[in-house]
């Protein structure tokens, strides 16, 4: 009677773990599965059509292990025993051609999503690109804005529904820039320009942080980005343009390892600073 009772309570409990599961993605707020924004919109898509196609064949061999343990465990007398079997057509068939089949399609998939969703790749629409430059310091993320003449510290506000276009370096070791409900991360190293476009369909704060283990203060190296309306965030450039000013100089101080730093705002007073932080790991001109 228990080996009867047994198989069953093994289905209940799998059965369980699996609504378990379910219910909790449900219940909780997981960022990469509630997406605000076109690209991680598609990124999430992608997600779910690749570990859909993947569980096509996960599932039935999880259920056929399961059988097999069944039938062909020591003191089954009722298995059939064949043991001059050796080939099955239709068997062959479906381990080979099944896998081929899924590994095909999720292939064309993740060919055409990775030119559609590359991150050099401009965002179309009738408004205009806001330009925002991110620079990785230890540990803390400092943003640019080249044509608002401000700077911020571990926070940075856009207008909804406008792409905005970030160019992205690193002035300590390499980091990685990641904003999990409007789209995947990209890396941030030392003398290299990085590019990821994105966008917010409404408006929100949406945390953002470093996907790189990047020392001792990583843990506390992430930012607030803020979509709003054109009218508040213009609002928000003209209120840190009353901040104390940042030049080179102020960047210097401003570039040492500090950890859990408080958002700040600034008055962007030196041209070209983002270039200039570039060129710090440029080879000398002879």
């Amino acid at each position: 009677m228990k080996k009867k009772i047994l198989p069953i309570l093994t289905v209940i409990l799998v059965l369980c773990v699996m609504a378990l599961g379910v219910i909790y993605i449900c219940l909780h707020d997981i960022p990469v599965l509630n997406p605000k924004g076109m690209i991680g919109e598609k990124e999430r898509n992608l997600i779910v059509i690749a570990a859909s196609l993947m569980l096509i064949v996960l599932i039935p061999v999880y259920i056929l292990t399961f059988i097999f343990t069944r039938k062909y465990k020591d003191g089954n007398k009722s298995a059939k025993y064949e043991p001059n079997w050796n080939h099955s057509a239709l068997a062959e068939t479906i381990w080979w051609g099944v896998p081929i089949l899924i590994i095909s399609v999720l292939g064309v998939f993740t060919w055409i999503s990775s030119h559609r969703l590359s991150p050099f790749r401009p965002i179309v629409s009738e408004k205009q690109a806001l330009t925002i430059q991110v620079v990785a310091l230890e540990w803390k993320w400092l943003f640019i804005y080249p044509e608002q003449g401000v700077a911020s510290i571990n926070f940075f506000q856009f207008p909804e529904n406008t792409p905005v276009h970030f160019e992205i370096t690193s002035d300590a070791p390499m980091n990685s820039f990641w904003i999990p409900q409007l789209g995947g991360q990209i890396y941030a190293m030392p003398g290299r320009r990085a590019q990821l476009h994105l966008i917010a369909n409404e408006a929100g704060e949406y945390r953002g942080s470093s996907a790189n283990l990047s020392g001792k203060g990583f843990a506390g190296m992430v930012f607030t980005a803020k979509a709003s309306s054109e009218e508040a965030f213009h609002h928000w450039v003209q209120s840190a343009k009353q901040s104390k000013g940042l030049a080179l100089e102020q960047y210097n101080h401003l570039v040492e390892p500090s950890e859990n730093n408080p958002k700040v705002t600034y008055k962007l007073t030196q041209p070209n600073l983002f270039d200039q932080i570039m060129n710090k790991y440029s080879a000398p001109q002879n």
